[in-house]
């Protein structure tokens, strides 16, 4: 017994001395601890609406564990309408000087806020933000349609170009239907509403194109093909509109086309079949052309309410497969596009359409393709009787929290950017500071394009009265032939022997461009040690493997020095 009794004295001292021992730090140990694990959306205090901080154009900033983790990949995109100057440029006919200048701003705010894409209207009403193109310059552009801009420059060659500079994807995002936005449009001379009256269909205020007709739904995908083959688009995108939002009184007189070419269809099912059609028609185009290029739709955020079938949403909405004609569910499942951003623009608490039921039917929904979010930002610190929590200033943050708590839901898109850049209620300094503060890296669609790059070569390190200098060699391009479109930059403390690369906070910087093969770390402490690791990222965001180098600043620097 005395034994035993000993025994359990030395045991209690030493569990008494482990539970006392101060905690070690997070940063300096060997293996990084597992991110903290998200807590429900509930629970979780609200998101503090802080002035935004100047945005660091060399590094992002170090390891902070007070935020929230975040994922490492997520797609964070904006829409920019230009359709009547809501989002760019400001307003009808500035020099294109201004314009650029415009877009530039846009951009720089979005890439400062945590954004990686954009997705920007190119085509808004049978017209063209872009040269090579068989349809008119847009009046929202220059002030009259057909007149080009002034002095001349290419509006979509200028905006690639500036969003793949900042690291973010282009998004051509094109509407369907429009011939004409309104019955006062002054159409340029040759416009194709004059050309082919007989391919449109006269509804509320505008002319529409008639999707029944086969010849349309070519012309359209050869519009489509046309932009995929002459410009470096990342995707093509299209919004909601198919067939028409009802409008009261108003008839559309479709009878010919079905009459000509609807197959023993009910004119319900007709329609459907048309958009369907042309669905499966641009993506065959798109494929045929550059099959990397990602095919995605924007649909309304209800596909059918469970009254109608019971494979429905649990909602009492307006209802895409019968209002629009669309069997958005179909397209998902089927893996006919690459993405489905469905326009949730509801909140949590609305009484027909609620956020997190949409969210979640959509989540059962998906098929193998890529599920993103779309958030109307535009109805932040708008609430009314009928929706009062769009005043609550945690409504929008506490959306995003819960999309990413459902997989597979991989990223989200609001509209629009106006209403991002004028920060309702601090819904970008929520975004920027908090949910957003780390980088994200674009998810990669593996049924497109799975093969990695190869690793960079020869990485190398300097320490430099500046800080530590990181440089490589570009690696040799894959077995499909893809290079490295860009670089990602890792920070650990310490020897590693094991990479947290999967957590963002530990992105030190992302290197733009396959020969952007050095990077200068300003923030390394000269005291510590670190392991940098690189990888390489190819135009579909597929991952190398590592490349790593333990650097120890100070004795760098005395090798070098002879001390």
């Amino acid at each position: 017994m005395p034994r035993l009794f000993r025994y359990l004295f030395l045991l209690s001292i030493v569990c008494f001395w482990a539970g006392c021992r101060p905690k070690r730090p997070v940063a300096p140990t060997r293996t990084p601890p597992a991110p903290v694990p998200k807590p429900a959306p509930k629970k979780q205090a609200p998101p503090v609406a802080v002035k935004p901080k100047p945005a660091d154009t060399v590094a992002f900033e170090p390891l902070d564990q007070s935020v929230a983790p975040s994922p490492k990949r997520e797609f964070r995109a904006v829409w920019i309408a230009t359709i009547d100057n809501i989002d760019w440029p400001s307003k009808k006919g500035l020099p294109a000087e201004q314009q650029q200048a415009e877009y530039r701003a846009l951009l720089d705010g979005q890439r400062q806020a945590g954004f990686n894409a954009v997705v920007v209207q190119i085509r808004a009403a049978a017209d063209a933000f872009y040269a090579k193109s068989m349809e008119p310059w847009s009046e929202w552009l220059t002030g009259q349609q057909g007149l080009a801009p002034s002095p001349f420059y290419d509006p979509l060659e200028f905006m690639l170009e500036e969003s793949h500079n900042r690291g973010m994807e282009f998004h051509a995002w094109l509407n369907l239907d429009r011939g004409t936005f309104s019955r006062r449009a002054t159409i340029a001379p040759g416009h194709i509403t004059t050309r082919k009256p007989e391919w449109f269909l006269s509804y509320g205020e505008r002319k529409l194109f008639n999707l029944g007709m086969p010849v349309v739904r070519t012309y359209v995908a050869s519009l489509v093909a046309n932009i995929v083959r002459n410009y470096d688009v990342d995707g093509i995108h299209f919004d909601d509109y198919f067939y028409p939002y009802a409008v009261a009184g108003q008839t559309l007189r479709d009878d010919e086309a079905y009459r000509a070419n609807y197959n023993g269809m009910s004119k319900n099912d007709w329609r459907r079949s048309n958009i369907d059609k042309l669905i499966l028609e641009i993506r065959d185009s798109i494929y045929a052309v550059k099959p990397h290029v990602k095919f995605g739709v924007s649909p309304f955020g209800i596909w059918k309410n469970a009254a109608s079938d019971p494979e429905g949403s649990a909602t009492s909405g307006g209802q895409a497969y019968y209002d629009l004609y669309a069997d958005t569910r179909k397209w998902a499942l089927e893996g006919w596009v690459d993405y489905m951003v469905p326009q949730i623009y509801f909140t949590h608490d609305h009484p027909r359409a609620p956020y997190r039921e949409l969210v979640d039917w959509w989540t059962r929904n998906a098929g193998e393709r890529h599920l993103y979010i779309g958030h109307g930002a535009y109805r932040v610190g708008k609430g009314g009787q009928r929706e009062p929590s769009w005043n609550n200033p945690t409504q929008m943050p506490n959306q995003v929290r819960y999309a990413r708590s459902m997989k597979p839901t991989l990223g989200s898109v609001y509209f629009s950017a106006k209403s991002l850049r004028d920060n309702p209620l601090g819904i970008r300094d929520s975004l920027q500071n908090n949910l957003y503060k780390y980088p994200a890296l674009i998810p990669p669609m593996t049924w497109k394009d799975s093969l990695a790059p190869e690793p960079v070569r020869d990485l190398k390190a300097t320490a430099t009265p500046s800080g530590v200098e990181l440089f490589w060699h570009e690696p040799a391009p894959a077995a499909d032939g893809d290079r490295a479109r860009y670089y990602v930059v890792y920070r650990f403390e310490g020897r590693q022997r094991q990479f947290r690369t999967d957590n963002p906070q530990y992105i030190l910087t992302i290197c733009q461009g396959e020969s952007n093969t050095r990077f200068l770390d300003k923030t390394a402490n000269p005291n510590k040690r670190y392991t940098y690791v690189v990888t390489a990222f190819d135009k579909l965001h597929n991952e190398s493997r590592e490349a790593a180098l333990l650097v120890n600043p100070v004795a760098q620097e005395a090798a070098r020095s002879g001390k």
